[in-house]
């Protein structure tokens, strides 16, 4: 494949897949606070710390992963193969987003159900 064209791909591929963990970030961690601080009992400093080491960590999996992936190998050269190989490249970063999504929400989730199970009372049973 010609060297601009290749080229060209990266330049599409990189800014959209930053674009999109940047995107999905913003909407997970802005929102997760609130759980954030339920799961840690209104205690702002120590929930607003953890929800900043998550986003971090979010940060460091999906951009490594995005550039692990980046490579563009086509044996046409033309733009239709680029155009194709571009999608398939965006729509499986895309779906590996939507997964990491879930998967942070189901952590998210489950703290919030521990927290609530630790405040249960328990019963007394006599000895």
């Amino acid at each position: 494949m010609e060297t601009t064209k290749i080229l060209i791909g990266y330049a599409v591929y990189l800014p959209v897949a930053l674009f999109l963990t940047f995107y999905v970030s913003k909407t997970l961690f802005k929102n997760s606070k609130v759980y954030m601080l339920d799961i840690f009992k209104g205690r702002e400093e120590i929930a607003g710390a953890t929800n900043k080491l998550f986003e971090t960590g979010f940060y460091l999996l999906n951009i490594g992963f995005a550039l692990l992936i980046m490579k563009i190998t086509i044996h046409e050269n033309n733009y239709r193969n680029l155009i194709e190989a571009l999608s398939s490249k965006i729509g499986g970063f895309a779906i590996y987003l939507g997964i990491m999504l879930f998967i942070n929400l189901y952590f998210f989730f489950r703290g919030k159900r521990k927290a609530k199970e630790s405040l249960k009372p328990v019963p007394f049973q006599p000895a």
